[in-house]
């Protein structure tokens, strides 16, 4: 309904802001019920593969976006079948449904300015693939190599780097910076111009 009614509004403003406005808002999505059984990934979800001295992996991400964590750095896909195993306010653990790897992405609710972690599993998480039809070609180019690039609108950033921490970016929806970690130490800052496209880069 909250895509239906995107589209009705095209009239009031361009067709370029529309089309990023509309893409925007249908990956944020709108509150559903639960997430139980199988979900699918809207955006992104980095994450570091480690491996311990008796070949096991350990799969960690955060709700701050590692988005170049390291050696060991691989992302699940946007539209990936997940299925959430746990969630609480300081872990969600999701299992990948295609070869069944477990994900451990912290959580803080600090970071997020206070969101239930069901809430944030709601929001970065879709019942149905997402569709990124709406989205131009250097969108689906940063999104399959999980990086921002100039030229990129919003919402092509957030399926390709995940929802930013709320603490650093509150209203990704009207911010003109938003703020991603690359690791635990270090970030960087994705800067739009006033069409909603990526204009700078910030490390």
């Amino acid at each position: 309904m909250v895509c239906q009614n995107v589209r009705t509004s095209m009239s009031l403003i361009h067709r370029p802001v529309f089309l990023m406005l509309g893409a925007l808002v249908c990956m944020m999505g709108v509150g559903r019920a639960g997430w139980a059984g199988e979900v699918y990934t809207k955006f992104n979800i980095h994450v570091q593969d480690k491996v311990d001295k008796a070949g096991n992996h350990q799969y960690n991400a955060s709700c701050a976006n590692w988005t170049d964590p390291g050696a060991g750095h691989i992302f699940i896909p946007v539209n990936t079948a997940i299925e959430i195993v746990k969630a609480d306010p300081k872990e969600i653990t999701f299992k990948v449904k295609s070869d069944d790897r477990l994900v451990h992405l912290g959580y803080n609710i600090k970071w997020m300015m206070g969101m239930d972690v069901n809430k944030y599993v709601e929001l970065i998480t879709s019942t149905t693939p997402v569709s990124l039809d709406a989205l131009s070609e250097a969108d689906r180019k940063g999104i399959k190599d999980g990086i921002a690039s100039v030229g990129m609108t919003k919402a092509g950033v957030m399926a390709a780097l995940g929802y930013p921490a709320a603490h650093r970016t509150p209203s990704p929806e009207t911010a003109t910076v938003w703020v991603y970690w690359t690791n635990r130490f270090k970030s960087i800052a994705v800067e739009f111009d006033d069409q909603g496209q990526v204009k700078t880069i910030t490390r």
